[in-house]
């Protein structure tokens, strides 16, 4: 089956990087300008510009031309992959198509996977989530992956076709915990950043990682998802990624919440919309996310550091 990545954002282009050594690859960009400096540099500038495009890598602004892959690989924002379904409907369908961002909508409060599904009801969808960066995978870097698919066949075809050299998948029909492991790691990862920014100490953001990995799962399990599934690549190994590396830009904003200072908000940031979502979703489902209410009181202004904490550490004594 032919490849195509559509969006060119540092992940799409760092996976494209990582399938074009192997076989060839069409990488699609929307401005017309990125996908002219790609091809007169062969790099992307804007995103990675310290690793060359493979020769079997082609970029492309042509959105026909890239749909002619069989397997498309969705690399655009969670808030944006609606959007890009419905403008380009007629030529995703009969496609193969395995979403690579990470998130929950916010008007709906869907996962990719569920996006994808309502917007073209035919297709059988996949998810390609873990903890990753970018510029890892596009140095070659060994890194681990899950990749959840329902149809179980579809999964194992497409597992096989893609790994390379240093990307190793995994895979699961579980897409609802897929879809929440790698959604909800990204609030932790912003509170962590603001535990860690505010100057409260190591033992604090091990506190957090631990009772957010306890809110990811009282939600994934009310959804039906595997606590397997939480407990793996997708859950727990996303979650410790992103709550201890300035790479991950949740834990960036988290950072810049704990110490004061400005966000540039052109920068995609999907926890923050996540974690609005998220809260919305809890409160409908009944559920008890304090960690969740709290980063979204902080996203809001509503919440001071010093108040979320004693807010945090005011609440009532309980069992583990």
């Amino acid at each position: 089956m032919t490849i195509s990545v559509l969006g060119a954002g540092a992940f799409g282009t760092a996976l494209a990087i990582s399938l074009a050594k192997e076989t060839p690859v069409t990488l699609w960009a929307r401005d017309s300008v990125q996908v002219a400096d790609m091809q007169r540099q062969r790099c992307n500038t804007a995103r990675l510009p310290d690793v060359p495009l493979p020769a079997r890598l082609t970029p492309t602004g042509d959105f026909s031309q890239a749909t002619e892959a069989e397997v498309l690989l969705l690399a655009v924002p969670m808030q944006k992959l609606r959007s890009v379904l419905q403008a380009h409907r007629a030529d995703l369908t009969g496609k193969v198509l395995v979403a690579c961002c990470k998130g929950i909508e916010l008007e709906t409060g869907f996962g990719p996977i569920s996006v994808i599904s309502q917007v073209l009801p035919a297709a059988k969808p996949a998810l390609l989530t873990g903890p990753s960066f970018a510029a890892d995978i596009a140095r070659g870097l060994p890194t681990a992956l899950t990749l959840a698919c329902g149809d179980a066949e579809l999964g194992h075809q497409l597992q096989q076709q893609l790994t390379t050299a240093n990307l190793r998948l995994y895979r699961t029909t579980d897409t609802s915990g897929a879809e929440l492991g790698g959604a909800l790691k990204n609030i932790i990862a912003i509170a962590c950043g603001a535990v860690i920014g505010a100057g409260l100490g190591e033992s604090a953001r091990a506190a957090l990682m631990t009772r957010g990995y306890a809110e990811m799962q009282r939600m994934a399990l009310a959804c039906g998802a595997k606590p397997e599934t939480l407990a793996g690549l997708s859950g727990f190994g996303d979650l410790t990624l992103t709550c201890s590396s300035p790479l991950s830009r949740n834990y960036q904003l988290g950072l810049s919440i704990g110490r004061g200072d400005g966000f540039d908000p052109n920068i995609t940031v999907e926890g923050a919309a996540t974690a609005r979502a998220t809260a919305a979703k809890a409160k409908t489902m009944g559920l008890d996310m304090p960690l969740t209410e709290t980063v979204v009181g902080l996203l809001n202004g509503d919440l001071t550091i010093a108040t979320a904490g004693a807010q945090l550490l005011a609440r009532p004594l309980k069992e583990e």
